[in-house]
Parts: C-alpha cells; sequence; structure tokens
C-alpha cells in the first residue's frame, strides 16, 4: 500500500476549517444537552424521598416526568443519524422557512438556512440527542446520593430546591464527571455524520479529498488522527478535573 500523504498538503485551510467546526459544534451541542439533562434529570429523579414535598407539587410533577421519559425513550432508542435528518428536513422547515416559519421567515429564513442551516440543524439534532443521554447521568447522580443527606439538610432548614441546588448536585456533578466526559467524547466522533446534511466538518474534508484524487487512506487516516487527538484531550481534561477531588479524599 502507497499512501500518499502529500496531497493533503494543498488542504490544510479545509481540514482547519472542519476542526473548527467539529468543535464548536461539539461544544454548541453539548452545552445544550447539559440543559436539557439538568432539567429532565432532575425531574426524573424526583421519586421517594427526593420528590417535592405537597400533593399539588408532586401532581404537577406527574406530566412532567412522562414527558421526560418520552424524550429520553426516543432519543436514546432511534439512531442518531435520522434524528439529523428528522431535524434538518422536517423540524428545520417548519421553524425556517420563508413563507411560514415559526422563527424565521422571508428573506431573513431564506439568508439564515443558506449561511447556519446545517450547523443550526447539527447542533440542534445532536444536542437532543446528548440531553437524553446526559438526563440519565444526572438522573443517576442525584439518586445515588444516600438519603441521610436530604434528611439532614431538611432538618437544616434547607428547602427542596436548596437541598438539590447546594447538597445533592455539587456531590452528583464530580460522580458524574467521567461518564460527561465520555458523553463529550462520544458527541465529538457522532459529529461526523452530520456532513450527509452539508456540513462543512472534518468528515465532509475528508471526503472532498477522496473525491478530489479517489484515494481514501490518506484523508480518513489523517481524520482518524485528529479525532483521536480530540478524544485524548478531552481524556486528559477529566483527569485533571478530577485530580483536586481526589487530593482532597485522601
Amino acid at each position: 500500500m502507497d499512501l500518499r500523504f502529500d496531497i493533503l498538503a494543498g488542504y490544510g485551510p479545509l481540514f482547519l476549517q472542519g476542526l473548527q467546526m467539529t468543535v464548536g459544534l461539539t461544544a454548541v451541542s453539548l452545552a445544550a444537552g447539559m440543559a436539557l439533562g439538568l432539567v429532565f434529570g432532575v425531574i426524573r429523579s424526583q421519586h421517594g424521598t427526593l420528590a417535592p414535598p405537597g400533593r399539588q407539587a408532586r401532581t404537577l410533577l406527574l406530566p412532567l416526568q412522562a414527558i421526560a421519559s418520552l424524550y429520553v425513550g426516543f432519543f436514546r432508542g432511534t439512531p442518531l443519524f435520522v434524528q439529523i435528518l428528522l431535524v434538518h428536513f422536517a423540524l428545520m422547515p417548519a421553524l425556517v422557512h420563508p413563507d411560514h416559519g415559526l422563527l424565521l421567515s422571508g428573506d431573513a429564513a431564506v439568508a439564515f438556512r443558506q449561511e447556519h442551516g446545517a450547523f443550526f440543524s447539527g447542533a440542534v439534532a445532536l444536542g437532543l440527542n446528548a440531553g437524553a443521554y446526559i438526563t440519565e447521568i444526572f438522573r443517576a447522580g442525584i439518586v445515588s446520593i444516600g438519603v441521610g443527606q436530604v434528611e439532614a439538610a431538611h432538618a437544616l432548614g434547607l428547602h427542596h430546591t436548596q437541598t438539590l441546588r447546594l447538597v445533592l448536585l455539587p456531590q452528583a456533578f464530580r460522580r458524574m464527571l467521567p461518564a460527561f466526559v465520555n458523553e463529550a467524547i462520544a458527541l465529538t466522533k457522532d459529529s461526523s455524520l452530520v456532513s450527509a446534511i452539508g456540513l462543512a466538518e472534518l468528515a465532509l474534508a475528508a471526503r472532498t479529498v477522496a473525491g478530489a484524487y479517489s484515494r481514501y487512506w490518506e484523508p480518513y487516516l489523517a481524520i482518524s488522527a485528529i479525532y483521536l487527538v480530540l478524544t485524548l484531550l478531552l481524556a486528559q481534561l477529566a483527569r485533571l478535573l478530577e485530580a483536586p477531588s481526589f487530593e482532597r479524599r485522601e
């Protein structure tokens, strides 16, 4: 096998643009997923001792938990690739359309779809998908805290929201950190699927080079190395974030 990595030399800016797009898409999607995961994770964890006091609050919680369960079930149980296509070709035209867009219409809708349509669709799809997995991370982290700590917080006079914010979530977050990093790594790799709707990220850059030269080893090995570096950096970041907590325990 004769590898010719010299063919990649002229495509440096394309790969750099793809790297920037991949990192940006992953960051936006992860932030959206964290926000969704926090909200739905707290909702899904409200059972037993963790449930809010009062019959009215618990009654209002039931439909929210049903919505959260449907959301998690759908996005964890269907392929991410299908979700990307649904968002881009079904949801996006409903939200941003020149004639009847719910968010944007007219010339602004046309300009937005041309300049940011693929990124918006990819970020929404990846964010919704990540949110479903992060929901379960938050739920598991919250319920893993001992019931005694909840009872102690209530005995000290903390109400339900304060118990969540000051007692449960800070402790749960340290336990959830490895799972968050795993989700960030998975999201970084899954971002390559967005090339199917035309977003100029790393996978599309590799496909462009492969199409120009009819050679596939070089461009795909190149982006494989880039993805590997990104995931190793995320893993190293996780170790650095975990280190202070390990030192305190020692």
